[in-house]
């Protein structure tokens, strides 16, 4: 990289630090975490795509598609569930959601159900979501010492100061408008990468005739995934169609943009703009992996410079390898960009369910002054947690966007069933939303931990039915009782979430001390 490459990369920074301070002027919640609802449903479609087609899908796809073994254009099944979900979604979660004028989605369960339910699916939000966002940056910062010789930390320091100043400095606004237009930054690059590998491997014939024929199957009929990550039909559609509706209907990082939207005919139009955007956006991304994949295989000296079982190096040594002076700045403020949208969303959320959970515990009202100093620190706070963690985070799956979505299959399903039920069904209690929630929980965590065989994508739709069965179950064996009152329910911790606290905690030790077994 040239003198260019690094101004280019420092201007972008600059830039975004300068957008948020202009957008610093949030004067309430509703301005802080949800723009004042005045945002333009074209930047907040930018914004949910940015935040899921991030750089894990900019670098980590085209590693599936080109690289990995037993890899190839498989993965464009799993944008088949996407429309599906987005059906299942605007049926009534999230117009739902957004009349309930809610800030964090887990509140209208505290509305529905208790304050531990509402604290339970909050701390599951915030155990996944920081634990993701952690090994995204890690590997993020992974590939920035191979293109721009930087120390690990350096890195790490480098993408995450400056997200958490303009995130936390200019809000829910300074995060969709950033996310808008680093969205734009990675559709871009990976455009050029496809068109230059394709000039380096000498046009499209050559590329053709030089593809491996299996990495062209995009679907497979024969499998039913009940003998590992062989990515049948039938899972992807299922444990896909349960993933994104939870993603993008229950998860604060992406449901947040709903709720921010001014009416529920913007938030039609961002949804829908996302179900018919992701498939070619994602496509783009697998073409490139294909051809850049075949370049590589043909070129030794390529070859080399990619780390024995680390397919996801592919797409930062091709650009260092193969792009001009100016261009590889600008794919690398691509990366860059791409892993920053998906910091400053976990940030922003994060934040806003740290802070509305402190709000609720606090067991009155604050002032629009106190509640913007506690959302600020929870911001700084969770900034510097996500931080640490990526220090010591590491690989789980033969690419990390497998990773990614290996980590939300175990809470997804369980999550989705707890917000419809307290959505559609009217007998369900608090006390059985929370057995369900645990046990689906529970299960998944048990099909990781044991080593089962099931394909993980079975996951999602198994914890999804489990949850259900559970609550129902619970609500015939355990009489309802009278509906706490308002003042009970802001009372402080209950005993159930202080046992359920002590559960996950007594779990996540238990994980944690055999991460050198099955971290693999």
């Amino acid at each position: 990289m040239t003198w260019i490459d690094y101004s280019i990369i420092a201007l972008y920074l600059v830039g975004l630090l300068a957008m948020g301070i202009s957008f610093r002027n949030q004067p309430n919640r509703k301005d802080y975490f949800l723009g004042g609802r005045t945002l333009p449903w074209p930047a907040l479609a930018l914004s949910v795509m940015a935040t899921q087609l991030s750089a894990i899908s900019f670098i980590s796809a085209p590693a599936f598609v080109g690289l990995r073994e037993g890899g190839g254009l498989i993965w464009l099944s799993y944008e088949l569930a996407l429309p599906l979900a987005v059906m299942l979604m605007m049926w009534r979660l999230l117009p739902t959601l957004h009349q309930s004028g809610v800030v964090s989605v887990y509140d209208f369960l505290e509305r529905r159900f208790a304050r531990s339910t509402r604290l339970l699916i909050s701390f599951v939000f915030q155990l996944s979501r920081s634990f993701a966002t952690a090994m995204m940056i890690y590997a993020i910062s992974l590939i920035l010492q191979g293109t721009m010789g930087m120390a690990q930390w350096h890195s790490i320091v480098l993408i995450g100061v400056i997200t958490l100043i303009y995130s936390a400095v200019g809000g829910m606004k300074a995060v969709v408008f950033g996310d808008a237009v680093q969205m734009l930054l990675i559709l871009a690059g990976a455009l050029i990468c496809l068109v230059m590998a394709l000039d380096a491997m000498g046009g499209i014939n050559a590329t053709l005739a030089a593809l491996d024929t299996n990495r062209l199957q995009a679907i497979n009929l024969d499998s039913l995934g009940l003998q590992g990550n062989d990515f049948g039909l039938l899972p992807m559609l299922f444990g896909g169609v349960v993933l994104y509706a939870s993603y993008y209907g229950c998860d604060q990082s992406e449901a947040q943009r709903s709720l921010s939207a001014h009416s529920i005919s913007d938030l039609r139009k961002v949804m829908y703009t996302v179900a018919l955007s992701r498939f070619p956006i994602t496509l783009i991304y697998c073409c490139a992996g294909l051809v850049i994949g075949a370049l590589v295989m043909q070129t030794p000296d390529l070859q080399a410079q990619i780390p024995a079982n680390k397919p996801d190096w592919m797409m930062p040594v091709f650009i260092v390898n193969y792009l001009p002076t100016g261009l590889t700045g600008l794919l690398v403020v691509a990366i860059m960009a791409a892993a920053m949208s998906s910091l400053s969303s976990a940030i922003n959320s994060l934040a806003a369910v740290t802070t509305e959970d402190i709000c609720r515990m606090k067991g009155s009202d604050v002032s629009d002054q106190q509640y913007m100093r506690f959302a600020r620190l929870a911001g700084i706070g969770w900034g510097m947690v996500t931080l640490l963690l990526s220090f010591y985070a590491g690989d789980i799956a033969p690419t990390i966007i497998e990773a990614i979505n290996k980590i939300g299959s175990v809470f997804y399903g369980p999550v989705l069933a707890t917000f419809l039920l307290g959505i559609h069904s009217k007998r369900i209690t608090a006390k059985a939303a929370n057995t369900g929630l645990l046990l689906g929980v529970f299960s998944n965590t048990f099909l990781w931990l044991s080593d089962n065989p099931l394909f993980w994508f079975w996951w999602n739709f198994i914890g999804f039915v489990i949850t259900i069965a559970t609550a129902h179950v619970t609500s015939t064996l355990i009489p309802r009782s009278n509906k706490p009152s308002p003042q009970r329910i802001s009372q402080g911790l209950t005993p159930t979430f202080i046992f359920t606290l002590f559960v996950w905690c007594t779990l996540l030790v238990v994980v944690c001390s055999s991460l050198p077994d099955w971290l693999i």
